[in-house]
């Protein structure tokens, strides 16, 4: 099963979700490498995509993957249609609006997951998107709502349907949850029966019963994993193989998931520089050695030893060092 977003045919119907910080050109790449079905960019700011700056463009460089997706904010309309048609000019072949940050930096100012509680505002700046994106499909990631009082996504949603998105995600929490609680993944079907383009289901989804469960709970047509993806960029493509085989890839063994690591923290030190990359991928390093405990490969102790060796040594040539004793440690244990 795939999903259509206007001209756009994705290859499978698991996504991984932008995330501030983490999904950088390296971190898509993998995911992307690894069978993801979509990759987005990490946030930008509709404004800061005019200005040049080079932090800005790394977050917002078109790294050779397509579709080439990019996710904006803001609060102002002028600026969503100039990003928008910035965004289009360096060849997006999606746009989509972020309506779902909670953060307070960016819902303090009265974007993000703020504009929930503002339905005319959001759908200001989703038709002023619209009109910068011209033929580039626009899609809307967002919340349920600003809080347990306020769950305005089936309206957001059917508004911004018929102004021409064509696609909706929805994080099944609040603003107010930010990440606490559980994911609420029925009341999405309030959004399912409110639209007919494709749904997105995204929370709490970090293996196949979650992925399974969330689909059937909220008549969504695809997921978006964030979280589920920390540590292991090949969540997606391995989620995306068990929910309908032959879309995503087979479970990678524990020497490729120890490869993929090891080509993620060089491709940060390429991307980023070695000082910043080394800065970057600690905490990528620290996500993997969780989730080869959680897959009982390494005790607490254990784990908590190497994830200092990994993330607290400035010296690069030692953390490759660390990396390679840790591959063998784990590989040694595996054949025991």
């Amino acid at each position: 099963m795939s999903i259509q977003v206007g001209p756009l045919v994705m290859r499978n119907r698991v996504f991984l979700a932008p995330m501030a910080g983490i999904t950088d050109v390296p971190f898509r790449a993998s995911a992307w490498r690894n069978g993801a079905g979509l990759v987005m960019t990490e946030m930008v700011a509709s404004e800061e995509l005019l200005s040049g700056a080079e932090n800005v463009r790394r977050r917002a460089c078109n790294d050779g993957i397509h579709p080439f997706a990019v996710q904006l904010a803001g609060r102002e309309a002028r600026w969503m249609e100039c990003g928008a048609r910035a965004a289009a000019q360096l060849g997006a072949d999606l746009i989509d609006i972020n309506l779902g940050c909670p953060s307070r930096m960016v819902a303090g100012k009265l974007s993000g997951a703020a504009l929930m509680r503002d339905p005319d505002r959001a759908l200001a700046l989703v038709e002023a998107t619209l009109r910068g994106a011209g033929p580039v499909p626009v899609s809307i990631k967002m919340r349920l709502g600003w809080d347990s009082q306020s769950l305005t996504a089936p309206e957001i949603a059917r508004r911004a349907e018929a102004a021409g998105v064509r696609m909706i995600t929805i994080h099944a929490r609040t603003r107010n949850q930010f990440y606490k609680g559980r994911a609420d993944w029925r009341a999405v079907r309030q959004v399912r029966r409110a639209i007919s383009i494709p749904l997105i289901i995204n929370g709490d989804i970090v293996d196949e019963a979650t992925a399974r469960a969330a689909l059937s709970q909220s008549g969504a047509d695809g997921i978006m994993t964030g979280r589920g993806c920390q540590g292991r960029p090949w969540f997606a493509g391995e989620l995306a193989e068990r929910l309908d085989p032959g879309t995503g890839i087979r479970p990678l063994s524990l020497a490729r998931q120890l490869r993929e690591t090891r080509r993620l923290f060089e491709d940060m030190l390429a991307f980023h520089g070695e000082e910043a990359g080394l800065r970057q991928s600690r905490k990528h390093l620290g996500w993997a050695v969780e989730r080869w405990r959680q897959a009982g490969l390494l005790d607490c102790q254990a784990a908590g030893a190497w994830r200092a060796q990994l993330v607290r040594e400035n010296d690069v040539a030692i953390v490759r060092q660390n990396m390679d004793r840790l591959a063998d440690t784990l590989l040694n244990m595996k054949a025991a």
